[in-house]
């Protein structure tokens, strides 16, 4: 018996990640058929509401719990949200809470599937090695900002979370410009069993996207934690620089880790 039921656990364990692999492709193939075919024909509280769900999809395939803190603080109006980066996840992750646009670095558009998919939901892609683009995309996003919300992760790279990188403070003049409300967000991978920082997330250095999905795969239980912080009202604080606003996001992210 105990043979037996030592071979019923390792196929299972061989058995498992490839059903989770199917399920992945099945809800990727989802949404490029909602982007391409419904989402033209839809509002943009319809699109959200979409969003929303296929995220909260992908978060419970690859078996990841969402809690979220702070977000009941923030105000109903268009902000700049500031961002640790830990993971690809991060971006589905908060839209599961709070569907938004993003700016990701111009790498991401040459992503298969992934990258067509970022485009065609609005997402700000930017030359990390361009001050002339960096610029531009400054200005665009200002013209964002005056109707909708966006997020960025102003330390330019990913990490395993143990830490928070400077962040780099270009892209906050956008804030400051279209005078809205700046929100610090905190991201936390952890063992739901031992609450300890889990890497298995993390996407960095050399990784491919595929090795660090397998990475999440074959380590089920993980919660992903984000917390809204207070914000930084730049609407009411004329004497701002985008330094100042940097580094206050960058320490509060940083109290919560």
């Amino acid at each position: 018996m105990k043979l037996h039921a030592s071979k019923d656990e390792t196929l299972s364990s061989k058995t498992l990640p490839i059903l989770i692999w199917v399920r992945v492709l099945v809800h990727i193939l989802a949404g490029v058929f909602t982007l391409s075919l419904i989402f033209p024909f839809t509002s943009q509280s319809q699109k959200d509401r979409k969003i929303q769900q296929w995220s909260q999809r992908l978060l419970l395939i690859f078996k990841l719990k969402l809690v979220v803190t702070g977000l009941d603080d923030v105000i109903a109006t268009r902000s700049l949200f500031a961002a640790n980066h830990i993971s690809w996840l991060d971006i589905h992750a908060i839209n599961s809470c709070k569907p938004i646009r993003f700016v990701a670095k111009s790498e991401v558009r040459s992503w298969p599937i992934f990258g067509w998919m970022a485009k065609q939901l609005g997402t700000v892609f930017i030359c990390r090695d361009s001050a002339r683009h960096a610029r531009q995309v400054v200005e665009q996003m200002a013209e964002v900002l005056k109707t909708e919300s966006i997020c960025i992760f102003p330390e330019g790279t990913s990490t395993n979370g143990a830490q928070v990188l400077p962040f780099k403070p270009n892209l906050f003049e956008s804030a400051l410009a279209a005078k809205c409300p700046i929100y610090p967000l905190s991201i936390r991978y952890v063992c739901e069993k031992t609450g300890l920082r889990s890497d298995s997330p993390a996407f960095i250095g050399d990784m491919g996207l595929l090795e660090s999905m397998s990475r999440v795969i074959h380590e089920p239980g993980l919660l992903v934690q984000i917390h809204f912080l207070q914000a930084y009202r730049a609407e009411i604080s004329g004497d701002s620089d985008r330094k100042q606003v940097a580094a206050y996001c960058q320490e509060s992210i940083a109290q919560t880790l």
